[in-house]
């Protein structure tokens, strides 16, 4: 028997396992946080203009908004979700929008949007939700601290993340449902900020996101850091008119997730070909030895060099 038909053997079995351990895994709570009421926003989309005086007044509607979703959620009994809201209802948040219904979508500013130059929108993969937003809030701090000003850093949670170790964390149908919305938002923001050099940073599932909103999208760069993958074959299938950057920390996980696609009925397991192979052809820049969570992490080598990027400099790249 020759090696090929073997290896193909094991790397679908590979896969295989993977899905069997998304689906026995439990996860806790995983049903909970869409049931959780709270009421219709008042305000949607994005202000008429990005002056400081259409902000303020934005960031106070979606402060009111975030504080009676924390009244709603503690009246439902959920101290959890309450609390997460009344930290991001605090003075000085900036969000653009925010649902707290169907588990709750938002989009913060780290930076001050009137005057940025260059902008940073990031994607986060599975696992994120409302109830530990602070963890991509955090990384929105440090990357618009590691960029200076004139920055803005946005934290775009606009989708229903997948649970992680779960059988939707390893299909395209998140994405598929997340995508359209994201290319509303950055078709917007580019309209709002016609001038600034906007790039979109995804992480982990969210670069499965970003590369099924991709095509034609007015952003300068996009970059895709611990990505499974995309669920395309190669940068040209995206159709994306930006530079495309990939990097994976040598110390992440997902470099063992099998690279491919395994096509069900009704269903796809598995995203492709290898973002960081020159078979898909992106750009590669190092991204140091962090784990699958440390590609924003304050003093690491993937924030320096994803911060060249979005600056529109060329970053360190891994050595030969």
């Amino acid at each position: 028997m020759s090696p090929r038909p073997r290896m193909s053997r094991l790397r679908r079995a590979s896969l295989a396992a993977l899905v069997t351990a998304a689906v026995a895994v439990p996860v806790s709570g995983a049903a909970g946080p869409a049931d959780v009421p709270a009421p219709v926003p008042t305000v949607s989309g994005l202000p008429a203009a990005a002056t400081p005086a259409a902000l303020t007044e934005r960031y106070a509607a979606t402060r009111a908004d975030i504080g009676a979703a924390a009244r709603s959620a503690g009246r439902h009994g959920d101290t959890r979700r309450a609390h997460a809201l009344r930290a991001m209802a605090s003075p000085g948040r900036r969000f653009l929008s925010f649902d707290g219904r169907y588990g709750g979508r938002t989009v913060e500013v780290v930076g001050d949007l009137s005057t940025a130059e260059r902008i940073a929108v990031l994607v986060p993969g599975a696992g994120v939700s409302v109830d530990d937003y602070w963890r991509l809030r955090n990384e929105a701090a440090a990357l618009h601290r590691q960029l200076g000003d004139p920055t803005a850093v946005v934290a775009w949670l606009g989708y229903r993340a997948p649970a992680s170790m779960s059988l939707a964390e390893i299909t395209t149908a998140r994405a598929e449902e997340a995508a359209p919305g994201l290319r509303r938002f950055v078709d917007a923001l580019h309209r709002l900020k016609p001038a600034a050099r906007t790039s979109l940073v995804c992480h982990s599932y969210g670069s499965v996101v970003c590369a099924r909103a991709a095509a034609g999208l007015p952003v300068a760069a996009l970059v895709l850091t611990g990505s499974p993958g995309t669920g395309y074959r190669t940068v040209g299938d995206l159709h994306a008119g930006a530079e495309v950057w990939a990097g994976r920390s040598s110390g992440d996980w997902i470099a063992n997730v099998p690279h491919l696609s395994l096509h069900l009925p009704f269903v796809t397991l598995g995203f492709g070909t290898d973002p960081v192979s020159p078979e898909f052809g992106a750009e590669v820049f190092a991204a140091g030895g962090g784990t699958h969570s440390d590609y924003l992490t304050a003093g690491s080598t993937a924030l320096a060099n994803i911060a060249r990027i979005v600056n529109g400099l060329r970053p360190e790249v891994p050595h030969a």
